[in-house]
């Protein structure tokens, strides 16, 4: 009995330690229970809808557990903006004991914390894509060269339908490899397949129970649980990169004409050798995985949003048309110019980037500092939460916020416009590297696509479905897509 008096108040004092965890002007939030604390709270599936719900009785920046871990949640535009853009430096950091950061080593740009490693690589990165044409017309060319694949499979399924979320998948992937490997795959290649399929699992682990498991039970950790999968998989991609870093040492020479991201990397452990620089061999990996893994999910899963809003809502898809014909009379090809004589084409992708909501979460941040939010003092190491998908279904922030409607993004007069809470590539030091190729992207294979065919909404399907799949990236349930080619005949 006494034993079990003693279990009883150990307990106890646990549970009042856990709810008197919050430091002094934390912010507020639910009573989290021992050793697991609000996670119960959360519907693994539909967990935005649970952090919407303790956000209207919480306020815009409130608390939760992580299992002992406290995280602070920011909901709406201006607490984003305040944290992510206006107290950038002090909320620039990375989790290092969580499941993605240990998956990653902490390397490359996505996930490694804030300093020099950081900084060197993620200028890097961008100079290096801008060296390879980023907003300008070799990309252009890249991109529509790509699409010829994409335009080829749909002729053949003219008439019929197509799963299109391969198709994307593969069109999107086959991009950032033309810029970081030099290279494209067949879309009917097995092993590239089996690379997108990798990703796609990575990305459907990385935020859910089993990763939250992975984080709270660290004894737990050794078993062959389903987060185990992330690793190997991430090995796999890792293992694939490693093997054409591989061949192109044995064929890389240092000329001023670079093959791709590879070759630059190389010159650049080259010119710093010795100067106890950050640049080798695992860094490099690290970067390439982060380039191929973002740069493939994201693009796919918001051009399978749009096409199913396309379809399901002929008039808008029809009004694109216009637009698109009008603007390009007899000419084949766009150009990324195009978009500043296409309002309404640019107010529909926009929506589709907002309606899609591919990265609700962001990627979580750290404080690095001691800090004050909303009046709330926030310690350092402070694990964030930048709840984006809060903004862009924000109440008073959109004329329509819970509809897909091109107007939320044009004005009284008909022109293109973006409200501040439109932040789909979160904000400030940490927004996403790769926001102008996706931008370019978007607007060149959506334009291309309704230049040439008309998607259709198959009678089979029944009554579509815009419910999203939660994940670290979301997308929209599977489907089929009709495909039947447009007789357009420009002006």
């Amino acid at each position: 009995i006494g034993g079990l008096i003693l279990v009883c108040l150990s307990l106890s004092l646990l549970f009042f330690l856990m709810v008197g965890w919050r430091p002094r002007g934390f912010p507020p939030g639910p009573t989290p229970l021992p050793l697991i604390g609000n996670l119960l709270q959360l519907d693994p599936k539909t967990p935005l809808k649970d952090l919407h719900k303790l956000a209207q009785r919480y306020g815009p920046v409130f608390s939760l557990y992580i299992g002992t871990t406290p995280a602070v949640v920011l909901t709406g535009q201006q607490a984003l903006r305040e944290a992510l853009v206006s107290k950038a430096v002090e909320f620039t950091g990375r989790p290092n004991n969580i499941m993605m950061s240990h998956m990653t080593g902490g390397k490359g740009v996505i996930l490694a914390d804030v300093g020099p490693s950081w900084r060197e690589h993620r200028r890097f990165a961008l100079s290096t894509l801008r060296n390879f044409g980023l907003g300008k017309r070799s990309m252009e060319q890249r991109i529509l060269e790509e699409l010829t694949h994409v335009c080829a499979l749909l002729e053949k399924s003219a008439g019929g339908s197509i799963d299109p979320q391969h198709l994307f998948h593969h069109a999107a992937s086959n991009i950032i490899c033309s810029i970081i490997f030099g290279s494209r795959f067949d879309y009917d290649d097995v092993y590239f397949q089996t690379l997108i399929s990798m990703m796609e699992e990575i990305n459907k682990l990385a935020i859910g129970p089993w990763a939250m498991l992975y984080d709270i039970a660290p004894v737990l950790r050794v078993l062959p649980l389903p987060f185990r999968k992330v690793f190997r998989n991430y090995q796999l991609l890792r293992e694939h990169v490693q093997t054409v870093i591989t061949q192109h040492k044995h064929t890389h020479t240092h000329t001023p004409a670079p093959r791709d991201l590879i070759d630059c990397y190389l010159q650049e452990i080259h010119k710093r050798a010795g100067d106890g620089s950050s640049f080798d061999d695992s860094h490099m990996e690290s970067l390439l995985l982060d380039l191929f893994v973002a740069g493939t999910d994201t693009t796919s899963n918001t051009l399978r949003s749009a096409c199913l809003y396309l379809m399901t809502h002929t008039h808008i898809q029809e009004r694109c048309h216009q637009e698109i014909d009008s603007v390009l009379g007899s000419r084949e090809c766009v150009s990324f110019d195009d978009r500043h004589s296409m309002p309404y084409v640019q107010a529909v992708l926009h929506e589709s980037q907002r309606v899609a909501d591919v990265v609700p979460l962001s990627v979580f941040h750290t404080t690095t500092a001691h800090t004050q939010l909303h009046g709330y003092s926030i310690p350092k190491g402070t694990m964030v939460i930048p709840n984006l998908s809060s903004a862009l279904s924000e109440e008073g922030q959109w004329k329509s916020p819970l509809e897909f409607n091109p107007h939320n993004f044009l004005n009284e007069h008909g022109e293109f416009f973006k409200p501040d809470a439109f932040l789909p590539f979160s904000a400030g030091s940490r927004v996403c590297l790769g926001e102008s190729l996706a931008r370019m992207e978007l607007f060149l294979i959506l334009v291309t696509l309704l230049r040439r065919f008309q998607l259709v909404w198959p009678e089979e399907e029944g009554v579509p479905d815009y419910e999203l799949i939660f994940g670290a990236t979301q997308s929209p349930k599977p489907y089929r897509m009709g495909v039947r080619i447009r007789n357009h005949t420009g002006i």
